[in-house]
């Protein structure tokens, strides 16, 4: 496995608007719609610092606000404390050290409406190493962040992207000829991969790759030009993977952790659950 170096810095996108979540986050950023009570943003950043990644850089845009002030607030959230009103500055007496983390986080105004490609373009004079990661603000995982990391080395591109299996919506049917021999109600894994996000690149990407229109999707003509070139490697995924993309997905991830069936909680638990 790769030595990890703590100082790679993983940039998270999450200036979303979550449109089509609009019941939970009408009101939030779409990192910021909770599962289990606290930011899917949050369940992201648990993964990475459970390998060792302790530098993140998170690309604001909508009600950029309320990320900020979530961790501006982080201790007063997590700990227990007590408050005088009586005389001096008010300032809380903290009682434990539920919220500590192993974190720096930078936060980065990336713009409202600017594409994944130009909020990432934006960060690049924070990117202070020879490699990044980068992944989603929306996407909950169990992946092995070594695994991901030892890929990128032995691939020796300048990118790795993570497939996994998508999960169908809808109903799976086995058919022969005209008649439907089986037909599955629940959602199931289909053939083939998709892009599930948690990549890594090589710093040179963010030159080479990416410029400073507002609207470069990064989905688009930069990994597009990256797998023509040769020089994308894939890191695949069999294991849990799900975006809180629609109602639905928020109700199912909520139901997991809840009922303590959340695949991607690889960290040990500290503290009080709230």
């Amino acid at each position: 496995m790769p030595v990890i170096d703590p100082n790679t810095p993983v940039v998270i996108l999450c200036g979303g608007q979550g449109t089509r979540i609009r019941e939970v986050s009408e009101r939030l950023p779409k990192a910021m719609v909770d599962i289990g009570g606290r930011p899917v943003l949050w369940h992201i950043m648990k993964l990475y610092s459970h390998y060792g990644y302790r530098r993140f850089i998170l690309c604001l845009g909508y009600k950029s606000w309320e990320i900020k002030q979530f961790f501006l607030d982080y201790r007063a959230h997590l700990s227990d404390f007590t408050l005088s009103l009586a005389e001096g500055d008010h300032t809380p007496r903290f009682h434990n050290d539920a919220a500590d983390e192993n974190w720096e986080i930078t936060f980065a105004e990336t713009g409202l409406d600017a594409g994944t490609g130009a909020r990432l373009r934006r960060i690049r004079h924070y990117i202070d190493t020879p490699q990044f990661m980068l992944t989603y603000g929306d996407g909950v995982a169990d992946v092995d962040i070594d695994q991901l990391a030892k890929a990128h080395a032995d691939g020796g591109r300048i990118g790795t992207v993570t497939g996994v299996h998508p999960t169908s919506k809808f109903g799976e049917m086995h058919v022969g000829d005209d008649v439907v021999s089986e037909f599955n109600e629940k959602p199931t894994q289909v053939t083939g991969w998709v892009s599930g996000g948690y990549f890594m690149f090589e710093r040179s990407f963010l030159d080479d790759y990416l410029d400073d229109e507002e609207d470069l999707f990064l989905e688009h003509e930069p990994l597009g030009r990256l797998a023509r070139d040769g020089q994308l490697t894939v890191n695949r995924h069999e294991g849990f993977w799900a975006a809180m993309d629609t109602y639905k997905d928020y109700q199912l991830l909520n139901e997991r952790w809840s009922g303590g069936n959340a695949p991607w909680k690889v960290w040990k638990e500290e503290g009080p659950r709230w």
